[in-house]
């Protein structure tokens, strides 16, 4: 197999890394390699985090890995407060900077990456950004691969009605298969501009990603295929793609990204909490989850549904967004996830962080409203596993099922509409 170039990241000072000094300190960093098509497609996890080495024991600040197996890297602009990230790709005028990029593997191989050029949440200041950064940006990225993928574009219209939300142009070639995508004001409102890309035997919310009309990538009869069952007793779903949420991010838009990833819709955080109008500030009780989430159901073909909610174990059964009269026990709430993770359903679950203990422990730090996902339970015990949307180590979880009743405000549903 053909090395990595390591030439093509570039890594400027990084010998003092956290030396101390109070200000940001600001690295450049190439990701050009990704786009040497189509020998990227050969890249491993173990070239990537060779690349990014910053030997003596030192931990790769650079980027992280979402995911315990090596299946899904994360770079972001500032990961730190003292560490600013220059991330670009391309050289000299035509070079563009990023916000994030995602990056997954597949059988140990590249398959495929998500770069932010820029989004309204982290970049800032969209208002002020001239319509002509915004189609140099789009207009080089867009020639740029299709040098690479040799071969040309069509074009996608947003249809808004049918839920097609972006617009831009779609390279397919045996090479790979690309889209350049941004919201349908821009550039006179900016909120975002990306990039995706993919090997073109790629699956799931990268094909539907390439795809003129928006839905669902799986049918609800291909989920109960995710669920697994172990020797310890554990019945849990599998497959459920990891995102960070970040300092900044919001744990409602996260978690919903990861469902919609799962049944194979490409759309990440910014996007959501766009049409979501989503503000983090505003907290995460149940009626602003229920407001938030009713925007995006029928937008993508899926179907948003309160199951329950209420406040503290005091929880009722919600029928068409209106409470029903008698409370429910905790046998019926864990009736309600054995219910969905048997059909290959995680559960949104809005809850108070602080008051139960928790395997493996969060931070003390770590309270109020939060939202995460039920992925299974113990058949033996009845305990709770969950998934928070906080990277790599946070893919399965445990609370005592008593505990984990207790501290509930909610159990929400996203589904799609395909049988």
């Amino acid at each position: 197999m053909k090395p990595v170039p390591l030439y093509l990241f570039v890594l400027v000072a990084v010998s003092f890394l956290f030396a101390g000094p109070a200000s940001a300190q600001k690295i450049r960093i190439k990701l050009d390699a990704f786009l040497d098509l189509p020998s990227a497609w050969e890249m491993t996890p173990e070239e990537l985090e060779k690349a990014f080495d910053i030997k003596k024991g030192k931990r790769n600040v650079f980027f992280k890995w979402l995911t315990k197996d090596k299946s899904r890297a994360h770079f972001q602009r500032r990961p730190y407060s003292n560490l600013e990230l220059n991330l670009t790709i391309f050289e000299g005028e035509k070079m563009i900077p990023l916000e994030e990029a995602i990056i997954d593997f597949k059988d140990g191989k590249f398959l495929g990456m998500t770069l932010s050029l820029m989004n309204r949440g982290d970049s800032g200041g969209l208002e002020d950004l001239p319509a002509e950064e915004f189609n140099r940006r789009f207009k080089t990225c867009g020639k740029e691969i299709g040098a690479r993928l040799e071969t040309r574009p069509f074009r996608r219209e947003a249809r808004p009605k049918q839920g097609m939300l972006t617009e831009g142009w779609i390279w397919i070639s045996q090479a790979g298969m690309a889209v350049l995508e941004h919201n349908p004001e821009a550039p006179e409102t900016i909120e975002y501009l990306r990039l995706r890309f993919a090997r073109r035997d790629a699956k799931g919310a990268y094909a539907a990603a390439m795809q003129t009309r928006p839905e669902a990538a799986v049918k609800l009869s291909d989920l109960p295929e995710n669920v697994t069952e172990d020797e310890e007793g554990n019945v849990f779903i599998e497959n459920i793609p990891m995102v960070d949420q970040g300092r900044k991010g919001y744990c409602v838009v996260a978690s919903a990204q990861r469902l919609f990833e799962y049944y194979g819709i490409p759309c990440d955080q910014h996007q959501l909490a766009q049409i979501a109008e989503a503000d983090p500030n505003r907290g995460t009780s149940t009626v602003t989850i229920t407001n938030e989430l009713g925007k995006i159901d029928h937008l993508f073909k899926i179907r948003f549904e309160a199951l329950v909610m209420g406040q503290m174990g005091r929880l009722f059964e919600v029928e068409n967004n209106k409470f029903l009269s008698e409370q429910i026990d905790d046998e019926e709430f864990h009736k309600i996830i054995r219910k969905y993770v048997d059909e290959g359903i995680p559960l949104l679950w809005a809850l108070q962080l602080g008051f139960f203990p928790e395997e493996p422990a969060i931070s003390q730090q770590a309270v109020g409203g939060h939202m995460r996902m039920i992925i299974g339970y113990n058949k033996k015990t009845n305990r709770v596993i969950f998934s928070d949307s906080w990277g790599a180590g946070h893919e399965f979880k445990t609370m005592n099922p008593d505990h984990a009743f207790k501290a509930s405000s909610g159990l929400f549903l996203l589904k799609p509409i395909t049988r």
